[in-house]
């Protein structure tokens, strides 16, 4: 089931809203959203329910033996090993083995069968927020979760479920025994829910389809810069809609998620722009990857080199990804190289078109997971192919209001604006939500007889 989806809109989740606010007692919301997080699951994964059942109990109980304080080092170091060898054994049988027997065929000369199995919606995101809760249990950084269903509640919790953002428990522990929804929660939450509906169902469906017959045609100088540049548009919206939406949910039922996105576009460095995109990710892999020791001491180049070779593999079992991710901290390493002190020396618009530059060429090696469509691709964008193509420049004519208003939008406009309006006035807020109810209208339309409605990160 997806967010943007009029039965999860216009049934689902009204329906949990009504159990969950007609229920007395905080114990009797947690326990709906229990009830309705494992349906949420079931009805699409009716069979790795299972799994993310045994996940949630495997990590439980081993997290109790982490967080006794009267079990030796070694055995909370076992438990500790035991936790992480499964979470990762999983996330690699479920997610990577296709990916590895397939190139396990082309290195060596064997013909071993390739497993066709199905990879479980956000595996991903609920395994990694097992593996945060395991390392601040044996950094005792967190108390343990004594009871098993609260613990499934901080998993399974359908808002961040199959999408995340990654939410850490000590993030959220205090607010599974003691939070309240008051008016303003319930009305913020609800217009972030609506406006990433619409940057999801309105923007970045609408780029889906431009990037399409961009990519799908002639290979020219013009349709790899503006196909990718487009694209990089499209998985902002889309993914910052999701995380907008799931944060505005979390919102209405008391809890606070961390933000995942802070206007990337306008960062002036790779290393800026990676604390303003995924945040969620990429605080998980500093904290619990880039920090921890290897070979009895921590290896900066080593560790930078494993983390990004991570945040590419996570993103896909396909070497396109993986390539992008070593891109990506190549580029870090050398802004490391040079030094913040000298690149501050550097004007800040100078730095901004690089960092520009350098993220629409990443996201064109993150599109062409066919790495003969990644090599033309990375031909076309030095003109080798050709520089202009007619369809491209009328495709880019006939939606150059799209693209502009989505980066405008992919801006901080609207938090400025606001900064100069009275937020707090009658008629501010209803102005706001008659455009709320206006944006909600407009997205349930479009889905009515949507044919284009993909989430890309949802397959990650």
């Amino acid at each position: 089931m997806l967010f943007a989806d009029l039965f999860f809109l216009y049934f689902f989740l009204p329906l949990c809203l009504i159990a969950y606010f007609l229920s007395p007692k905080l114990n009797w919301r947690n326990g709906v959203l229990v009830v309705f997080s494992v349906l949420f699951y079931t009805f699409g994964e009716p069979v790795y329910i299972l799994l993310l059942l045994l996940s949630v109990t495997v990590n439980y109980a081993l997290a109790l033996v982490i967080g006794n304080t009267e079990a030796s080092p070694g055995k909370r170091k076992a438990a500790l090993a035991a936790a992480l060898i499964y979470d990762l054994v999983m996330l690699g049988v479920f997610k990577y083995s296709m990916f590895f027997v397939e190139n396990l065929n082309l290195i060596l000369p064997v013909d071993l069968p390739v497993p066709n199995i199905r990879l479980p919606i956000g595996i991903s995101f609920y395994t990694f927020q097992a593996i945060s809760y395991i390392m601040d249990c044996y950094w005792e950084t967190t108390e343990v979760q004594k009871k098993w269903w609260k613990f499934l509640l901080y998993i399974s919790m359908f808002p961040q479920l199959i999408a995340g953002p990654i939410v850490r428990y000590t993030d959220i522990a205090e607010e599974i025994d003691d939070r309240t929804t008051t008016v303003n929660d319930f009305y913020e939450g609800m217009m972030r829910v609506i406006i990433g509906l619409s940057k999801k169902v309105i923007v970045a469906n609408s780029l889906s389809t431009v990037v399409g017959e961009i990519f799908g045609g002639q290979t020219t100088m013009l349709s790899s810069w503006t196909g990718a540049a487009i694209y990089a548009l499209q998985i902002y919206f889309d993914f910052s809609g999701y995380s907008d939406m799931a944060i505005g949910m979390g919102r209405i039922f008391g809890f606070h998620f961390s933000e995942n996105f802070n206007y990337p576009f306008i960062s002036a460095s790779i290393s800026e722009y990676w604390q303003r995109w995924h945040i969620s990710l990429g605080s998980f892999f500093r904290d619990y990857l880039l920090m921890i020791p290897i070979f009895g001491r921590r290896r900066g180049y080593l560790n930078l080199f494993i983390v990004w070779f991570c945040t590419g593999l996570w993103h896909g079992a396909n070497w396109n990804f993986i390539l992008w991710g070593l891109y990506f901290g190549a580029l870090i390493l050398l802004e490391n190289l040079i030094g913040r002190k000298r690149l501050k020396k550097v004007p800040r618009a100078v730095m901004h078109i690089y960092t520009v530059l350098c993220v629409i060429i990443g996201y064109g090696i993150f599109y062409f997971e066919d790495l003969g469509g990644l090599g033309t691709f990375m031909k076309g964008l030095v003109g080798i192919g050709g520089i202009y193509d007619p369809i491209v420049f009328n495709t880019l004519v006939n939606n150059c209001f799209l693209v502009i208003a989505a980066l405008v939008l992919s801006l901080p406009v609207i938090p400025a604006l606001k900064k100069r309006l009275p937020t707090n006035s009658k008629a501010f807020i209803i102005a706001e939500s008659v455009c709320c109810l206006l944006l909600l209208f407009v997205s349930s339309t479009m889905l009515v007889n949507a044919t284009n409605n993909p989430f890309l990160y949802f397959r990650w």
